[in-house]
């Protein structure tokens, strides 16, 4: 029997509110974070994404505060990340309730740091957060990027899937800086041509428009499928999704 597809909203957070914009900028109030997963979480929502988009950037910690509440009113698998920087981080972010940690610019700063978060906490909990972009200056033709895109890492996005696997990571998120927001469908290129480079958990971000962008990002390899404005903005439902994936055959909850 096929993997079910899991479909994922993001909440972005910063300063305690859910925001979204277009390609990492012209960010919109989009509401509280808790009573938004509470919605998600009635809607069949299969896991729920936090992510705090400005913890990194301002050197300070995930909100726990805001974790524990959400995590205290939702019954669904709960990721998150931002400014995560340490093993002691993920440790307290367990506590308040998340089930998984996203790790970005920390891992691309000390990969090691995935080593260690795997041995003290399993893999089951550890995802590799991936902004890439298209460049014409690596081999695979996709970077890793930080700051929202506005940074290069200097590394090439099919390097580095190839480094946190060997290190352990449970799942890798890949977001598209080029179609964030944009929601003129997934970046397919992109995510095939990760597919073909690993067989960890594949969760496919950026660019989500419509319900056949879903199933487009399925057939590609996606194993998981985030998107944030669309179900914000109530441009479509969890359930016009679901609905649309299970009429292209594939398996959902």
């Amino acid at each position: 029997m096929s993997v079910a597809i899991r479909v994922i909203p993001c909440l972005d957070v910063d300063d305690g509110r859910v925001v979204k914009g277009v390609n990492f900028v012209d960010l919109k109030d989009a509401g509280d974070p808790v009573e938004m997963a509470s919605v998600y979480n009635r809607e069949g929502a299969d896991e729920l994404t936090f992510l705090d988009i400005t913890a990194t950037s301002q050197r300070r910690g995930t909100t726990i505060g805001v974790v524990h509440r959400t995590a205290g009113d939702v019954f669904i698998p709960l990721t998150v990340g931002g400014g995560v920087r340490s093993v002691d981080d993920v440790d307290a972010l367990l506590r308040a309730g998340a089930d998984k940690i996203s790790l970005n610019t920390a891992a691309i700063d000390d990969p090691d740091l995935l080593e260690r978060i795997n041995h003290r906490f399993g893999t089951q909990v550890l995802v590799l957060s991936i902004d890439a972009r298209r460049s014409a200056d690596t081999p695979s033709g996709f970077e890793v990027t930080t700051h929202g895109g506005r940074r290069s890492a200097g590394l090439d996005a099919l390097d580095w899937v190839t480094t946190a696997q060997r290190k352990g990571v449970g799942e890798i998120l890949v977001n598209s800086i080029d179609a964030d927001g944009t929601r003129d469908g997934f970046d397919l290129e992109l995510i095939s041509a990760v597919r073909a480079h690993t067989d960890t958990p594949l969760i496919a971000s950026g660019g989500a428009g419509t319900p056949d962008h879903f199933c487009q990002a399925a057939d590609a390899g996606a194993d998981g499928l985030l998107a944030a404005s669309v179900f914000h903005f109530g441009v479509i439902s969890i359930a016009d999704v679901k609905n649309r994936l299970r009429e292209a055959g594939h398996s959902v909850r």
